[in-house]
């Protein structure tokens, strides 16, 4: 059986008077590819941004409900929301290097979490090798971040993710805005990247859900349709609206 990782119970989330998400009980498994799928507007970014809270950013926002990580609520009020960072990584939908040099990118969160000088030089050169890029651009650490092609800058962006150690990596559509090639490239690396890290994914692509991920969840308008795993809920989905959904019907 699955260990979980981390889990959300009874979670309802308000912007302001508008309630988002309605009652979601989910449990992602450690060393597992979850995605995230539905149509635009259901919930599934809000959803992902709450499992390492993003939302802290926002005075509208309120949570009601536990999300737990290793049984342990992320939300309790003696956790700093640093230390839930560190351990839950998040990659956006388009690639944010920071204005700085490629290993620079990567030293800073280092430095900011302050991990030994003589240490960082490693970490760094880990990270890109996780991340296949370290071949690609080991003889030029030095040049600008923003230098890099789409594919490399997100890829950079997974390091820069995965550099700190986390136990958890969000992606947020981390291929929506790459070329097929490129796009190929992070499914590969995602993959690889499961055997260390619990990985949560949303996507709009129905064959990437079905390529790269173990447990697929539907979402529709702020709810929880059905979990499952992968080829099970593909195949045999046991809710209309979901078989509807990965059909192509709506979306």
């Amino acid at each position: 059986m699955d260990k979980i990782k981390l889990s959300v119970h009874h979670m309802d989330m308000y912007f302001g008077s508008k309630q988002i998400l309605k009652q979601i009980n989910i449990d992602f498994p450690e060393h597992k590819v979850t995605a995230l799928i539905g149509p635009s507007g259901c919930g599934k970014s809000t959803l992902l941004r709450s499992l390492n809270r993003m939302h802290d950013l926002s005075p509208e926002a309120k949570i009601k409900g536990e999300i737990q990580l290793d049984g342990q609520d992320i939300y309790d009020r003696r956790i700093s929301v640093n230390d839930v960072r560190r351990r839950i990584g998040m990659v956006f939908q388009k690639a944010n290097p920071l204005p700085k040099s490629i290993f620079d990118n990567l030293a800073y969160p280092l430095r900011i979490h302050r991990f030994p000088k003589h240490e960082i030089p490693g970490m760094v050169q880990h990270a890109l090798e996780e991340s296949y890029l370290w071949d690609e651009v080991k003889d030029e650490l030095k040049k600008p971040a923003v230098k890099l092609s789409g594919g490399q800058q997100q890829r950079l962006c997974i390091a820069r993710a995965v550099v700190l150690r986390p136990e958890v990596i969000l992606m947020d559509e981390p291929c929506s805005a790459l070329d097929p090639i490129s796009t190929n490239k992070i499914e590969e690396l995602i993959l690889r990247l499961k055997r260390d890290y619990t990985i949560v994914i949303v996507t709009h692509n129905m064959q990437q859900a079905q390529r790269i991920s173990d447990k697929v969840a539907f979402m529709y308008l702020g709810e929880l349709i059905e979990f499952g795993d992968t080829d099970q809920l593909f195949r045999r989905p046991s809710q209309e609206l979901t078989k509807n959904y990965v059909n192509g019907h709506f979306g």
